[in-house]
């Protein structure tokens, strides 16, 4: 039995545990809002996007162009605020290139953000501001580019591009890439020599910069140079707060506000928690690319509406689902449900 004092101590413990956790509640409310009055976001719970899937191994490449439409108007239809798609070269199998995918889909998209992933080293940048200034004048939403470092013997030697000084190259790429998509004329020095360069079409409105980065040192980077961060896909609950914890940290410490904090989570919706098991647990039980099964989202709309909120508590800005599925029609339906995942996480 507890003393009047050693209660009144424990009331004392629990309102000030109440209080810390209302004061990490406001300020990491008070940094979304920041973040989200920048890039024109409405202020509000976390917003929900879509990085589709770009490769579809054996399927006949006609089918798996006509079937990412098809995605992305169920996407559209589902209300997702944001359309993103990814890179990679060199695969050896069928892997849609983003820059001309995108602008088809731009066609079914309407005017919400959209954007893709350029991995910086990969790309002389005068041709990457081109391309990008393109986009964004089929874009009716605001353009978005997503940058990251890239990786992989395979990849960069099937490009003819050494992996070795990649982390110079790209800082070096994203400063002229900026200065380019802003009109200016560029003359530059080693890593990347430019003489009177110039890009064009200009973007229409000014192109946000979202930074993907896991290592403490690319995450440090990303604070320093993007205009918001997206954490990698295969973050467990527990490693996605420790490094969005991080990304505070060194915003902080560069005396830069807090930007867009997205995240990846690779899902499926299905119509009650048996029939997303279903459809998931053939994938699950072989292993899905390498990833940890507490990062995926698999249950019905409740379930899948709490993981999301529970990223919205951590401070996460943004969801970016990729199914995670094959079946086109199970994705399509998993689409359907998002919308109600949506409305969910709007309230009323």
């Amino acid at each position: 039995m507890q003393t009047g004092a050693e209660q009144t101590g424990a009331e004392q413990t629990r309102a000030g545990q109440t209080a810390a956790e209302q004061t990490a509640a406001e300020r990491t409310a008070a940094e979304r809002t920041a973040a989200e009055q920048t890039g024109g976001w409405q202020p509000g719970s976390v917003h929900i996007g879509v990085s589709e899937r770009s490769g579809y191994g054996a399927v006949d490449v006609r089918t798996g162009a006509r079937w990412m439409v098809e995605r992305i108007r169920a996407a559209r239809d589902a209300g997702l605020e944001s359309l993103f798609l990814g890179e990679h070269h060199a695969t050896g199998g069928t892997y849609y290139q983003n820059a001309p995918m995108l602008g088809r889909l731009l066609a079914e998209w309407g005017d919400r953000p959209a954007g893709a992933l350029f991995l910086l080293p990969l790309w002389h940048p005068v041709t990457l501001a081109e391309q990008i200034g393109t986009l964004a004048s089929l874009t009716r939403g605001r353009f978005i580019l997503q940058c990251a470092l890239g990786g992989g013997e395979d990849q960069f030697g099937g490009m003819g591009v050494p992996l070795r000084g990649r982390v110079a190259r790209f800082e070096s790429s994203l400063d002229v890439l900026r200065r380019l998509l802003a009109g200016e004329e560029v003359t530059t020095q080693e890593p990347l020599p430019l003489r009177a360069a110039r890009g064009g079409p200009l973007p229409p409105e000014p192109v946000d910069v979202w930074i993907g980065a896991s290592a403490p040192a690319a995450i440090d980077r990303a604070a320093r140079l993007g205009d918001g961060w997206i954490a990698a896909p295969g973050l467990t609950p527990a490693e996605a707060e420790r490094q969005i914890e991080h990304y505070r940290s060194c915003c902080a410490a560069h005396g830069r506000p807090v930007g867009v904090t997205a995240i990846r989570r690779d899902v499926h919706v299905g119509a009650d928690p048996a029939d997303a098991r279903r459809v998931a647990d053939p994938i699950l039980t072989h292993g899905y690319r390498g990833l940890p099964p507490e990062s995926l989202v698999v249950g019905d709309v409740d379930q899948v509406s709490q993981a999301f909120a529970d990223l919205d508590t951590l401070g996460y800005s943004h969801v970016l689902v990729r199914h995670l599925v094959d079946d086109q029609s199970e994705v399509l339906a998993s689409y359907e449900r998002l919308a109600e995942v949506c409305a969910v996480l709007a309230g009323p």
